[in-house]
């Protein structure tokens, strides 16, 4: 069979095309759970258990910078970057011998955090030119000015919680 270029860009675009179709689901975290079985062979005690999500960031859309009367420069000049990420669940639970002193006491600690999400916006820099406007009582030649130059604050916004429990 003897393909044509006309062909092979049919296949190429059909294939692109599928793989546009079958977009992958996005996790909020991915589940991990850590591996402490070692610590009970070679310290011969109880090992904790570990299990929590890694949280996987969604960039958003950055902000437009704003142009301002008098300022040469947009506000601000590096654009700031909105993030959304869930905290995965988290449980970490222990065995704890002797609680109150006798082995009929004996028991398990827990830490459990329920899934949180959380948004964060990341630093925008200020940047101001050393020049100001064209003046007109200048013949329009601008004015030299100090600089401006600063960074607006980073903000992380959530409402993580845990309960700590025995049993």
């Amino acid at each position: 069979m003897k393909m044509t270029a006309r062909g092979s860009i049919a296949a190429l675009l059909t294939c692109m095309a599928a793989a546009g179709a079958a977009t992958p689901a996005v996790a909020d975290s991915v589940p991990v759970g850590v591996p402490l079985d070692a610590v009970k062979t070679t310290l011969g005690v109880d090992a904790p258990r570990v299990a929590t999500g890694v949280p996987v960031p969604m960039v958003g859309a950055p902000e437009a910078p704003r142009l301002h009367t008098g300022d040469l420069l947009p506000t601000p000049l590096l654009p700031v970057v909105p993030l959304t990420m869930d905290l995965g669940h988290t449980l970490v639970s222990s065995p704890l011998p002797n609680l109150a002193g006798s082995p009929e006491t004996d028991g398990a600690g827990s830490l459990d955090a329920p899934e949180t999400k959380l948004h964060a916006r990341t630093p925008g820099a200020i940047v101001g030119a050393p020049l100001s406007m064209p003046d007109g009582s200048n013949f329009g030649i601008p004015n030299v000015v100090t600089p401006k130059l600063g960074l607006s604050a980073p903000e992380l916004v959530g409402t993580p919680a845990a309960l700590l429990g025995l049993r």
